[in-house]
């Protein structure tokens, strides 16, 4: 990569682990000769801030922080037509490990020196009455977004394991809730866009694509809506899920004992859990979902704007926002 590299660094990422590597990845930078500068953010808006300022300027813009932080300032970047890298410094680094970006400090630099430039999507998301949004990963609500809330404000337990415990805590005082999924047509172009036989094969059931209009409503824990396969510091939440195919995958979780979630919970880390009769993937590029009870809903470990909690009855209108992000990311492995 040549030019100038943009560092904006969210200080609160990990408890403070952004700052302890914002120091190695400069030492790296440093070594290499890369021109760069580091600009710290007070809030995330502010971060929006100096990540766009920087793409306007030609700059590359680096985020070192948490998926929280690489999430939002993602679509600011695309928006402004801008390349985009990542230091991941939180607790998921959930995108950095959809793109295989090392955690290692010194190894992220080098992808952002070293790396080719790659096109992924985005998400766009729209709430009445709210400015829309975009986000990388995923967008969610339920079970999984009631268990952000408590990780986010969780100080006696800050690394991975922190979103177990909390989908289990938000668990054990869950009260029943209603989704509706409607999930719009695919076109011809996007029907043919089928997942992969390898990872198909891990899947089961297969997930077709949704050719025509489909609609879900039922009692249950959870709806997933995933750009990529992770969320929540390494559960494979949405196995066939792929960033670069334009598609968004739908994980429904549907209403069982509370021991069915604990199942879940127990085997999504190897995403095993999509076997489980609770559970059903569905995919489309536009989506709408409504809940028939209050209810936080969230992408990429932060709260969405306006869906905090989400009232009951309001569309959140989720879509594929195709190759929108031009990112750095390691070169292919051999063949």
């Amino acid at each position: 990569m040549s030019g100038l590299l943009r560092l904006v660094v969210n200080p609160a990422a990990g408890h403070g682990r952004a700052l302890r590597v914002l120091s190695a990845a400069v030492a790296a930078l440093q070594a290499t000769g890369t021109a760069f500068e580091v600009c710290q953010s007070a809030s995330l808006e502010h971060a929006r801030e100096l990540a766009g300022g920087g793409a306007r300027l030609g700059h590359a813009v680096v985020a070192v922080g948490g998926d929280g932080t690489v999430g939002a300032l993602a679509g600011v970047v695309a928006a402004a037509g801008g390349t985009y890298g990542i230091i991941p410094a939180g607790r998921g680094n959930d995108l950095a490990r959809v793109l295989g970006i090392p955690i290692e400090p010194a190894a992220a630099v080098a992808v952002l020196t070293c790396g080719r430039s790659r096109q992924v999507d985005l998400i766009g998301v729209s709430i009445p009455g709210w400015p829309d949004s975009v986000v990388a990963g995923s967008v969610y609500a339920g079970v999984p977004s009631v268990a952000g809330e408590i990780a986010n404000a969780s100080r006696w337990l800050t690394g991975p394991m922190v979103y177990p415990v909390a989908a289990l805590r938000a668990l054990a005082r869950w009260q029943s809730a209603s989704f509706r999924v409607e999930c719009a047509a695919l076109g011809p172009s996007e029907a043919d866009s089928e997942v992969p036989a390898d990872v198909l094969s891990t899947v089961s059931p297969a997930v077709p694509p949704a050719v025509s209009p489909a609609v879900h409503e039922f009692a249950g824990y959870a709806v997933v809506i995933a750009n990529s396969a992770y969320f929540g510091a390494g559960m494979q939440v949405a196995p066939p899920a792929l960033i670069d195919d334009g598609i968004l995958d739908i994980v429904l979780m549907r209403h069982g004992p509370r021991l069915a979630f604990v199942r879940a919970l127990m085997k999504i880390k190897d995403g095993s859990h999509v076997e489980l009769p609770q559970i059903s993937l569905e995919r489309s590029a536009e989506i709408t979902l409504t809940i028939s009870r209050d209810l936080p809903a969230a992408a990429d470990g932060e709260a969405l704007p306006g869906a905090m909690p989400l009232p009951a009855g309001v569309p959140l209108r989720i879509r594929a926002l195709p190759s929108a992000l031009t990112i750095l990311a390691p070169p292919p492995a051999p063949a």
